[in-house]
């Protein structure tokens, strides 16, 4: 049986993972598990966070993974640790390659960090930056209105704009070259960011870097999935919610047909 990447996250956004994952290593098979009933985690407390995230590892592994990519930055504040210590697997956050790209992209030192209320406050990205750069300056903001934007399957509705106009306000008087979205939710709704800062700043998917840093682990410990001239894969989805509304949304940003699985973890 052919073993698949295991990708988890509070909803829909860890599905900006997914997405580079087929386009980067387009003969793996991933399976993925979306905790959109319990979404958003980052105004929960730190316990609920690890437990959540526990339970979707859980079952991610009774489906036999070679590798987990926890694509909620909030988790990954949380358990990417802990998990790493106690998994076997390679386990990928989303925060050091997010952090490492974002040095490497920035001309002046000057980033922005926009994230949940959980991931900001744990300070992790700061602290990434810090450790690979004790120069850089950081200047960090919570956006909780974003991740209900993109849940509710409004990522084009045109109201989003103004919404995401608001969350970034304090960041007008802000200066930086490059803003990290410290959220997989948030490239779903990068047209609308990149308005909102205009066209001079860099903006960092940590959900690519992501991707890209799996794909280095997997070569690395010889796991890469191997073939002929033809491709197949079968992708799993998983969804603690609304199982159409997640399957829309997932066939929007894949472009592939999606029929996700409704799964209860309480």
């Amino acid at each position: 049986m052919k073993q698949g990447i295991g990708i988890i996250d509070s909803g829909v956004g860890g599905l900006t993972v997914a997405k580079e994952v087929i386009r980067q290593l387009p003969r793996e098979d991933i399976v993925y598990f979306g905790d959109t009933a319990r979404c958003p985690y980052g105004p929960r407390p730190y316990q609920e966070i690890r437990e959540f995230s526990l339970q979707m590892i859980d079952f991610l592994l009774l489906k036999s993974i070679k590798a987990l990519v926890i694509g909620c930055n909030t988790a990954a504040a949380v358990v990417l640790a802990e998990v790493s210590e106690k998994l076997e697997i390679p386990v990928v956050g989303v925060i050091d390659p997010g952090a490492r790209t974002a040095l490497k992209e920035t001309k002046t030192g000057k980033i922005a960090v926009i994230g949940t209320k959980g991931t900001i406050a744990s300070g992790a990205y700061e602290k990434a930056l810090k450790r690979l750069n004790p120069k850089a300056n950081v200047v960090s903001l919570a956006c909780p209105t974003l991740v209900p934007l993109v849940e509710s399957g409004r990522s084009h509705d045109p109201g989003g704009a103004e919404i995401v106009r608001e969350a970034l306000a304090p960041l007008a008087g802000e200066e930086f070259d490059t803003l990290i979205l410290g959220c997989t939710h948030y490239p779903l709704i990068s047209h609308f960011i990149q308005e909102t800062v205009g066209p001079d700043v860099r903006l960092i998917s940590s959900a690519e870097e992501a991707a890209r840093e799996l794909s280095v682990v997997l070569a690395y410990r010889n796991l890469l999935a191997n073939g002929g001239d033809v491709v197949d894969t079968t992708h799993h989805f998983y969804t603690s919610g609304d199982r159409e509304l997640f399957s829309e949304i997932a066939q929007q940003w894949l472009g592939v047909e999606v029929a996700a699985e409704r799964v209860s973890l309480e």
